[in-house]
């Protein structure tokens, strides 16, 4: 009997690991359902991001804090609509919104041309510069939780300084790509990779930025605080180059004497793009304040306002995540950068005219979507530009000024956005006179530059993507 004793208890455990067995492979095979979709999510993230050399060259660590960053900013863009625009009658929303303009905008207008030649200052900190960018976020977006609730004053200072350390970042950010580009990629390219993944993230957060809202006004702030923190710890774990930055000077949009760089020294396509894109840039803001109030107000036929909003702001992100993605894939076929630029604002003005003509719910989308599709791809060809006309020494100054001129000629068109009448036909009309004036002064200078240019088997011809 004890020998037999002893047998079974032997035997014992791996009975009981039999019986246990299906209950374990039964609880693994749940496990790796579950965390399936997580770890494929994230795997097929990382390939996208890293395809191409881009892993390699360290691009694809850009792409993807350009993604968090893009996700953290719409989480606080969520947050402040709630509070400035959809939470009052019409009439008290246009003053908030226009409070906000002053109190965050106006003072961006005069701290924007500083923060170049600050960030000029630490060219071998750029890392440092992207991670505190993220880390101020993260802060201002718990110091504006404690009041977007009750929409105080005391909200638009904070409101400012994440408008700052954004713009801070996107500069650092255009300084960085040309670092990290790799092999047989062009800046176009680079940039819409980095663009696009910006644009989905946005897409992606926007929605759970709404859930959270639904929680409290509070909840898509500290989603914001998380994704921020994240994007701070990513941006320290840059590749090392990112901070190499030798013999740079800064560059202004002006000339001041021989001695000094100048954006006028490099010729005049990069000022033409510029003036071609400010006005894109203008109508933008344009758009974004006066189609909110207006659809509030008159939506679109059969819809609500917030629906009509939804529509018209899915069409322009659909046509902006177009344009990147075409500017990714755009080869040169003997049309550089300028006559992009050039077909793209006459494209969109002769839309503007044609939807103050015939001005319609049909009408305002199609301008959104070509608004964003064109934004996007004359921008691209902005960086190209800037790329092969300035000196490496002043480029990443170079970008800190357009970037400061682009951004205040957002805030003018907001401006005129929110204290024009909300009058469809005449807001079309003024969006059409905005581009018309771009056109007019860019599209004469970009051409001629373009056919100054040699042709595809000359050297000086640049690839525009």
């Amino acid at each position: 009997m004890g020998h037999y004793d002893g047998v079974a208890a032997a035997r014992s455990p791996a009975r009981s690991e039999d019986h246990a067995g299906p209950l374990r492979r039964a609880g693994r095979k749940v496990g790796r359902a579950l965390h399936l979709p997580f770890t494929g999510t994230a795997k097929g993230i990382r390939k996208a991001t890293h395809a191409h050399g881009a892993g390699e060259s360290g691009l694809g660590k850009l792409i993807e804090l350009h993604a968090v960053n893009g996700a953290g900013d719409v989480m606080i863009t969520v947050a402040l609509a709630s509070t400035v625009f959809f939470s009052v009658p019409t009439d008290e929303a246009r003053g908030r919104v226009a409070l906000y303009l002053a109190v965050t905008m106006a003072p961006f207008t005069l701290l924007a041309p500083v923060i170049g030649p600050l960030l000029d200052r630490i060219p071998h900190g750029r890392r440092a510069a992207m991670a505190g960018a993220m880390l101020t976020r993260a802060v201002l977006a718990i110091m504006m939780s404690a009041a977007v609730a009750t929409g105080g004053i005391e909200m638009y200072p904070a409101a400012l300084g994440v408008l700052v350390a954004s713009k801070a970042y996107g500069v650092v950010r255009s300084a960085v790509v040309p670092r990290l580009l790799p092999p047989n990629f062009s800046l176009v390219k680079a940039n819409s990779r980095v663009t696009l993944a910006g644009l989905l993230a946005t897409g992606i957060a926007a929605p759970i930025g709404a859930g959270l809202q639904v929680l409290g006004p509070r909840y898509p702030l500290y989603g914001a605080c998380a994704l921020f923190l994240l994007g701070t710890f990513w941006a320290l774990r840059m590749p090392p180059k990112v901070d190499s930055a030798k013999g740079e000077r800064r560059a202004h949009l002006l000339t001041h004497g021989e001695r000094k760089p100048s954006l006028r020294t490099v010729g005049p396509s990069v000022l033409h793009g510029l003036q071609a894109n400010a006005a894109q840039r203008m109508l933008s803001g344009f758009l974004i304040f006066f189609l909110a109030f207006l659809l509030r107000e008159h939506p679109l036929s059969g819809q609500s306002a917030a629906v009509s909003l939804g529509i018209v702001g899915v069409a322009a992100g659909v046509g902006n995540a177009c344009g990147t993605a075409m500017g990714s894939l755009l080869r040169d076929r003997g049309h550089g950068p300028e006559v992009i630029i050039a077909t793209m604002i006459s494209v969109v003005c002769a839309t503007a005219i044609c939807t103050a003509i015939f001005f319609g719910g049909l009408m305002v989308a199609v301008l959104g979507a070509v608004a964003g599709l064109t934004q996007a791809l004359s921008k691209l060809s902005l960086d190209a530009l800037i790329q092969r006309d300035v000196p490496e020494v002043v480029r990443t100054s170079a970008f800190a000024r357009s970037e400061t001129a682009l951004q205040m000629a957002w805030v003018v068109g907001g401006g005129i956005g929110i204290a024009l009448p909300l009058n469809g036909t005449l807001g079309m009309a003024v969006a059409a006179g905005i581009l018309a004036t771009g056109a007019l002064l860019a599209v004469r200078g970009l051409l001629a530059e373009a056919r100054r240019r040699p042709g595809p088997k000359g050297r000086s011809k640049t690839r525009v993507a």
